[in-house]
């Protein structure tokens, strides 16, 4: 282990669960580009875990993945509980709108990205999806939300690293 910060997304992917590893997919490169990572930085890092721990499988729609039924994402709670009561991360990035709710319980991206907000003995900076399918970067005043939020990110990180 030894990663000093805690990342939090929806569910694996398919490529993440082809390669039983969490953001390998476009998502997790896109994720890595935002904060200005490489990927083995990445890695040593972020402790990597989702609301859900299985691929939900594609939405009927075909436009994405399958968003976890409520049952699903009340079955695995239980590994959120645990792994924060046991990493005690300074610094958790809930990533995208499902991730953000079931940490925080906050609804709107807008009233989230960009901000920093106490969890526990730390803070959490959500992050939007860096998904594809996601339309809400389509709007400068969320673009601007990103920048503030990785900004955030990053600042928190330093502050881990120590001088």
């Amino acid at each position: 282990m030894g990663q000093r910060a805690y990342i939090f997304g929806q569910a694996p992917g398919v490529v993440e669960g082809e390669e039983r590893r969490p953001w390998r997919g476009r998502a997790g490169q896109t994720l890595r580009r935002w904060l200005g990572v490489e990927e083995d930085e990445f890695y040593a890092t972020f402790y990597c875990a989702s609301v859900t721990r299985c691929y939900p499988g594609r939405a009927a729609g075909g436009g994405g993945d399958r968003t976890p039924t409520a049952r699903e994402q009340k079955l695995c709670d239980l590994w959120r509980e645990w792994e924060l009561r046991l990493l005690q991360p300074a610094l958790i990035v809930p990533v995208g709108g499902l991730a953000i709710r079931r940490l925080l319980g906050l609804a709107s991206l807008d009233a989230s990205i960009g901000e920093r907000f106490s969890y526990g003995d730390g803070v959490a900076v959500p992050l939007p999806h860096p998904s594809g399918v996601s339309r809400w970067l389509n709007s400068p005043a969320n673009q601007a939300r990103l920048e503030r939020a990785v900004e955030l990110v990053q600042g928190e990180l330093a502050t881990l690293s120590g001088p």
